[in-house]
């Protein structure tokens, strides 16, 4: 079977300054009519209908929630969706956290993965891994792509917080360019998915304070947000 992942930019979209322009995010204060055109071309853009699209409603936990399509509205509460359906594209939102698209293409089985600090602490990745396996897919087959995020040159943090995140995900602490407490998500998330026994594992090494093409709320504050999106081909 055939995996399709897209990463957006804020390129292209209806959206007016602070939300320019393709921002995709509905929680964001954006108007919801630009939300809405943005959306749209993005499922044009894909080449699915727009009821294929499935978001969730992110709350920085570790809930996996399985979607076949069916479904009506954003699933609630929920920080992983894991899918077994081709043509059903799973969609994660961010501005600094990780996207992760996890996908066992033998299986047919995909994940999208929104982690932050907070998600990553409490493991929202082992309970997305955990998902696709109940679904069928197998952690040596596994490929992962860590999307555009925040970098640990630039996520400066109290020292305890960096301390308490490496307690539960060691790798994730650091120095920031400054030399300050910094923590490196990516980095932690990779080794955590090799302990996983994940097959292949990508980082997409764009930084979100950094690359201006990218929505960053450390940078900015009230902003939009990119997506990170995979399906596997019907």
């Amino acid at each position: 079977m055939r995996v399709r992942r897209v990463v957006t930019t804020r390129a292209g979209g209806a959206s007016r300054p602070p939300y320019d322009t393709f921002n995709l995010g509905d929680h964001v204060g954006d108007d919801d009519g630009d939300v809405y055109a943005n959306r749209k071309r993005l499922a044009a853009e894909l080449g699915l209908a727009e009821d294929k699209l499935a978001w969730m409603e992110q709350v920085h936990g570790r809930t996996a929630t399985t979607v076949d399509g069916s479904e009506t509205g954003a699933a609630e509460a929920t920080d992983a969706l894991v899918t077994a359906t081709p043509g059903v594209a799973l969609v994660v939102l961010v501005a600094d956290c990780v996207p992760i698209l996890l996908a066992d293409a033998e299986a047919g089985v995909v994940a999208a993965v929104h982690a932050g600090r907070v998600g990553t602490r409490v493991g929202v990745v082992p309970a997305a891994v955990a998902a696709m396996r109940e679904a069928g897919a197998e952690p040596q087959r596994i490929e992962a792509l860590l999307g555009p995020a925040i970098c640990g040159d630039c996520y400066e943090v109290p020292a305890a917080m960096a301390a308490d995140v490496e307690k539960h995900v060691p790798g994730t602490a650091c120095k920031t360019r400054k030399g300050t407490p910094g923590l490196d998500l990516r980095a932690g998330l990779w080794q955590q998915l090799a302990g996983l026994g994940v097959g292949k594992i990508g980082v997409d090494p764009r930084c979100t304070n950094e690359d201006k093409t990218l929505f960053s709320y450390r940078r900015d504050g009230t902003t939009g947000r990119l997506a990170g999106i995979t399906w596997i081909e019907a």
